[in-house]
Protein backbone atom coordinates (compact mmCIF):
# COMPACT_ATOMS: atom_id res chain seq x y z
CA UNK A 1 0.00 0.00 0.00
CA UNK A 2 0.85 3.39 -0.74
CA UNK A 3 1.04 6.28 1.80
CA UNK A 4 3.03 9.91 2.02
CA UNK A 5 5.58 9.95 4.67
CA UNK A 6 7.09 13.54 5.58
CA UNK A 7 11.21 12.78 6.83
CA UNK A 8 11.53 15.29 9.29
CA UNK A 9 15.21 15.09 10.17
CA UNK A 10 15.86 15.61 6.52
CA UNK A 11 12.93 17.02 4.81
CA UNK A 12 12.21 15.15 2.58
CA UNK A 13 8.58 13.43 1.39
CA UNK A 14 8.03 10.01 -0.02
CA UNK A 15 5.18 7.94 -1.30
CA UNK A 16 6.30 4.52 0.70
CA UNK A 17 5.20 1.31 0.82
CA UNK A 18 4.32 0.50 3.59
CA UNK A 19 1.91 -2.63 5.52
CA UNK A 20 -2.00 -1.82 5.38
CA UNK A 21 -3.82 -1.08 8.21
CA UNK A 22 -5.64 -3.29 10.67
CA UNK A 23 -9.30 -2.38 11.73
CA UNK A 24 -9.12 -1.38 15.50
CA UNK A 25 -12.32 -2.34 17.50
CA UNK A 26 -13.88 1.18 17.34
CA UNK A 27 -12.06 1.98 13.54
CA UNK A 28 -12.95 2.10 10.17
CA UNK A 29 -11.17 0.51 7.46
CA UNK A 30 -11.38 3.27 4.60
CA UNK A 31 -10.25 2.69 0.97
CA UNK A 32 -9.11 6.08 0.18
CA UNK A 33 -10.84 7.32 -3.30
CA UNK A 34 -9.92 11.02 -2.30
CA UNK A 35 -7.46 13.21 0.26
CA UNK A 36 -7.07 16.67 0.06
CA UNK A 37 -3.49 18.57 0.58
CA UNK A 38 -3.93 21.38 3.05
CA UNK A 39 -1.16 24.04 1.46
CA UNK A 40 -0.93 25.51 4.94
CA UNK A 41 -0.05 22.57 7.42
CA UNK A 42 1.21 20.21 5.33
CA UNK A 43 3.79 23.42 3.80
CA UNK A 44 4.94 23.93 7.65
CA UNK A 45 5.81 20.66 8.12
CA UNK A 46 7.34 20.34 4.68
CA UNK A 47 9.52 23.43 5.93
CA UNK A 48 10.11 21.95 9.57
CA UNK A 49 11.72 19.04 8.22
CA UNK A 50 13.98 20.94 5.99
CA UNK A 51 15.03 23.66 8.79
CA UNK A 52 18.18 23.34 10.48
CA UNK A 53 18.71 21.90 13.98
CA UNK A 54 18.14 25.90 15.40
CA UNK A 55 15.81 26.59 13.30
CA UNK A 56 13.57 23.73 14.58
CA UNK A 57 13.94 24.96 17.94
CA UNK A 58 13.29 28.82 17.30
CA UNK A 59 9.70 27.38 15.54
CA UNK A 60 9.32 24.90 18.76
CA UNK A 61 10.62 26.52 21.63
CA UNK A 62 7.73 24.82 23.76
CA UNK A 63 10.09 21.43 22.56
CA UNK A 64 13.12 22.71 23.44
CA UNK A 65 11.87 23.23 27.25
CA UNK A 66 10.38 19.75 27.06
CA UNK A 67 13.83 18.16 25.83
CA UNK A 68 15.31 20.25 28.88
CA UNK A 69 13.08 18.92 31.41
CA UNK A 70 13.97 15.71 30.07
CA UNK A 71 17.87 15.86 30.25
CA UNK A 72 17.32 16.74 34.00
CA UNK A 73 15.00 13.55 34.69
CA UNK A 74 16.65 11.59 32.06
CA UNK A 75 20.46 12.39 31.79
CA UNK A 76 22.21 14.00 28.54
CA UNK A 77 22.66 10.86 26.35
CA UNK A 78 18.79 8.82 26.81
CA UNK A 79 17.76 12.73 25.70
CA UNK A 80 19.70 12.51 22.69
CA UNK A 81 18.47 9.39 21.26
CA UNK A 82 15.46 10.08 22.29
CA UNK A 83 15.76 13.22 20.19
CA UNK A 84 17.52 11.62 17.18
CA UNK A 85 14.86 8.60 16.99
CA UNK A 86 11.77 10.58 17.22
CA UNK A 87 13.25 12.68 14.34
CA UNK A 88 13.67 9.94 12.74
CA UNK A 89 10.51 8.61 12.46
CA UNK A 90 8.66 9.52 9.39
CA UNK A 91 5.42 11.11 9.92
CA UNK A 92 2.44 10.22 7.61
CA UNK A 93 1.32 13.34 6.44
CA UNK A 94 -2.74 13.97 5.70
CA UNK A 95 -6.02 15.00 7.00
CA UNK A 96 -8.87 15.11 4.73
CA UNK A 97 -9.89 11.93 3.21
CA UNK A 98 -12.50 10.40 1.34
CA UNK A 99 -13.20 6.78 0.81
CA UNK A 100 -15.40 3.93 0.66
CA UNK A 101 -15.65 2.01 3.69
CA UNK A 102 -13.90 -1.80 3.60
CA UNK A 103 -14.55 -2.93 7.53
CA UNK A 104 -15.41 -1.82 10.68
CA UNK A 105 -14.52 -2.48 14.29
CA UNK A 106 -16.38 -5.15 16.53
CA UNK A 107 -17.54 -1.57 18.73
CA UNK A 108 -18.64 -0.09 15.55
CA UNK A 109 -22.48 1.14 14.98
CA UNK A 110 -23.63 3.39 12.20
CA UNK A 111 -21.14 2.44 9.27
CA UNK A 112 -20.92 -0.69 7.20
CA UNK A 113 -18.78 -2.13 4.02
CA UNK A 114 -19.24 0.17 1.27
CA UNK A 115 -20.35 3.52 2.63
CA UNK A 116 -19.11 6.65 1.49
CA UNK A 117 -17.34 8.40 4.17
CA UNK A 118 -15.37 11.30 4.85
CA UNK A 119 -12.56 11.15 7.77
CA UNK A 120 -8.98 12.53 9.31
CA UNK A 121 -7.33 9.87 7.59
CA UNK A 122 -3.89 10.63 6.07
CA UNK A 123 -3.13 10.71 2.50
CA UNK A 124 -2.82 6.85 1.97
CA UNK A 125 -4.80 3.90 -0.51
CA UNK A 126 -6.48 2.40 3.19
CA UNK A 127 -6.42 3.99 6.33
CA UNK A 128 -8.05 3.26 9.95
CA UNK A 129 -10.04 5.82 11.52
CA UNK A 130 -12.06 5.87 14.88
CA UNK A 131 -15.57 5.98 14.37
CA UNK A 132 -15.86 9.64 15.82
CA UNK A 133 -13.75 11.45 13.36
CA UNK A 134 -15.57 9.60 10.13
CA UNK A 135 -19.16 11.01 8.55
CA UNK A 136 -21.13 9.70 5.81
CA UNK A 137 -21.01 11.60 2.88
CA UNK A 138 -24.89 12.45 1.59
CA UNK A 139 -25.34 11.39 -1.98
CA UNK A 140 -25.45 14.10 -4.24
CA UNK A 141 -21.68 14.99 -2.84
CA UNK A 142 -19.48 14.37 -4.80
CA UNK A 143 -15.70 12.78 -3.38
CA UNK A 144 -13.86 15.69 -4.62
CA UNK A 145 -16.26 18.05 -2.64
CA UNK A 146 -16.23 15.71 0.37
CA UNK A 147 -12.99 15.95 0.27
CA UNK A 148 -12.99 19.42 1.61
CA UNK A 149 -14.97 18.47 4.89
CA UNK A 150 -11.73 18.32 7.60
CA UNK A 151 -10.16 21.48 6.17
CA UNK A 152 -13.90 23.14 5.98
CA UNK A 153 -14.74 22.42 9.52
CA UNK A 154 -11.35 23.47 11.25
CA UNK A 155 -11.56 26.79 9.11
Amino acid sequence: MKQILQHLKTGATEVADVATPCVGSSSILIRSTRTLISAGTERMLVEFGKASWIEKARQQPDKVWQVLDKIKTDGLVPTIETVLNTLNQPLPLGYCNTGLVSDVGSNVSGFSPADRVVSNGKHADVVSVPMNLCAKVPDGVSDDEAAFTVIGAIA
